[in-house]
């Protein structure tokens, strides 16, 4: 359920430390624009950002929280393609695309997403060479890592794919050895491409091995290089 709309920050873009590479790139009658057009809105962890399929009349930039990236197979089975992090648009390809949602977004943790209206962003697009190289570069950059992931994934067994996204969450998501996880384990299945049985029997040998330690949903790395030569040799 969306939270809240809030709308006083819209006077304080310059001092944002939450802004895109792209909105630094602004002048100062762009970012006039900016702030006279977009709106800030909280959403509580579970609730739905944007849906597959719907028209796409505004652009989505998470300032905090988490999100989930996901598709659905003839409307039913979900296959996830990414966690998205804070300072990131979601779903910038769709504009290009027929302006129609591909993927549908939710939130895994309390977020705060800032949505400026389309044609502001198209017109900024096309007044601005510096705005439109960092939105490409931005759009590149992330699908470059998912096709890299997914290719390498795909030639990998289940032990090699759990390790792979562990380390995705380490190393990408959390900067850090120690994690809680954001997704269940139906979740990372339907992500790495196995059954749910599949990723708690690999976790369990993980932690047998004392590669990782588990309590709950937090995992804590304890020989990242063993998991890293699973990944490789996976």
């Amino acid at each position: 359920m969306l939270q809240q709309i809030n709308d006083r920050f819209n006077s304080a873009c310059e001092t944002c430390a939450d802004k895109s590479c792209a909105i630094k790139t602004l002048r100062e009658y762009e970012l006039q624009l900016w702030r006279n057009n977009y709106h800030e809105v909280k959403f509580r962890k579970g609730d739905m950002i944007m849906s597959e399929g719907i028209s796409v009349n505004q652009i989505a930039y998470l300032r905090r929280g988490l999100v989930k990236e996901y598709g659905t197979i003839d409307h039913f089975q979900q296959y996830i393609l990414q966690v998205i992090k804070p300072h990131s648009y979601l779903g910038l390809e769709s504009i290009f695309d027929n302006c129609i949602n591909k993927y549908s977004y939710v939130a895994l943790s309390d977020v705060t997403v800032c949505f400026l209206k389309l044609p502001v962003f198209l017109e900024l697009i096309k007044e601005n060479g510096q705005f439109s190289y960092e939105i490409l570069s931005s759009i590149c950059n992330n699908n470059l890592r998912n096709y890299h992931r997914f290719i390498i994934q795909h030639q990998k067994n289940s032990r090699g794919k759990l390790a792979d996204v562990l380390l995705y969450f380490s190393n990408v998501i959390f900067e850090s050895l120690c994690f809680i996880l954001p997704l269940t384990r139906k979740e990372i299945a339907y992500m790495v491409g196995i059954s749910r049985e599949s990723v708690s029997k690999q976790l369990c040998g993980f932690e047998m091995d004392q590669i990782v330690k588990i309590r709950r949903r937090e995992i804590t790395i304890l020989d990242v290089n063993k998991l890293e030569q699973i990944s490789r040799l996976g």
